[in-house]
């Protein structure tokens, strides 16, 4: 099937359980990629069900399902609420995102997406707007970069690597994926040098795409968008992406601040349905190792007055 060529959609069965799907409703794939979790829903769906899907990703397009229920927007997920006003929805049954990276744009190695494939180093998920990586690390001064590595990638060593590579752009540009990692290599633990890789390459598409800046408002604006009982189904691949998430569903905030009512109740628009996330099973981990970080979490909205 094409969308598994494209992307095998993880902990399917579990998003799609934890969505509580109502035939008749409105749900949004933020995450279209190859359109895994979009088709499960569909076949969940009535007539009368209408799922619209989020993704910036050109190459998604090639996806798309021809079925009058649903309609693919492409657009930054962060503009979940004026995209969906312009289809007079204004609230949802549902909304599922699995974050990250799909495995096309990590396979397709001119993206530059991965470790192990010689490119340009681009890492946009949208190739028709904004910087590059390459932008990024030719341009940024030293103490941006290494916020970034620290804040982005948790490296303790941030400072030595944004040192050396401000050092070695001098000598020649900085292009391409094996530029980049031929110049971070010595920092690298000996037996961890994939990991190290990955952290630093995590950190620039994060940057390349302002993954968290969307991220945060796209959270912000779910719990306006969702009918009562409706339900927020979110995977996430790190820990700055969980943490968000863990936050905005048990304490209603991005911050985590805990807001009580006069009563001592807790002042949160969800009910959290998973207490611990959802991890990926044995079984699929043989099938697909790139579930191996996924973090699944739910939360159902609260009615008006059940605070």
């Amino acid at each position: 099937m094409q969308e598994e060529n494209y992307h095998i959609p993880v902990l399917l069965n579990e998003c799609i359980e934890g969505l509580n799907i109502n035939p008749s409703g409105v749900y949004v794939d933020l995450t279209f990629g190859g359109g895994g979790h979009s088709r499960e829903i569909l076949k969940r769906l009535s007539d009368d069900g209408e799922l619209f899907a989020f993704d910036k990703d050109e190459d998604a397009k090639k996806n798309t399902i021809n079925d009058e229920r649903f309609c693919l927007i492409s657009d930054d997920y962060s503009n979940i609420t004026k995209q969906l006003r312009l289809y007079r929805k204004m609230k949802v049954d549902g909304i599922l995102a699995d974050l990250g990276i799909s495995s096309h744009q990590i396979d397709t190695a001119e993206r530059g997406f991965s470790i192990n494939k010689e490119a340009t180093l681009d890492l946009r998920m949208n190739r028709n707007t904004g910087m590059t990586a390459a932008d990024v690390v030719n341009n940024y001064d030293k103490q941006e970069l290494k916020r970034i590595f620290k804040e982005y990638a948790e490296l303790s060593n941030s400072g030595l690597l944004a040192d050396r590579i401000v050092r070695m752009r001098e000598e020649k540009p900085i292009c391409t994926t094996s530029d980049l990692i031929e110049i971070i290599a010595p920092l690298a633990l000996k037996g961890k040098e994939n990991k190290y890789y990955a952290k630093v390459f995590q950190a620039l598409r994060i940057v390349v795409n302002d993954e968290i800046n969307s991220l945060e408002k796209m959270l912000e604006q779910c719990s306006d968008l969702l009918k009562e009982g409706g339900r927020l189904v979110v995977i996430s691949y790190h820990s700055l992406e969980d943490r968000r998430v863990k936050n905005i569903m048990r304490n209603g905030n991005i911050e985590g601040k805990v807001e009580k009512d006069f009563y001592g109740n807790l002042l949160s628009p969800y009910k959290v349905i998973t207490k611990k996330p959802v991890t990926a099973s044995e079984e699929e981990l043989a099938r697909n190792s790139r579930a191996r970080s996924a973090k699944l979490r739910i939360a159902e909205k609260k009615g008006e007055n059940n605070g």
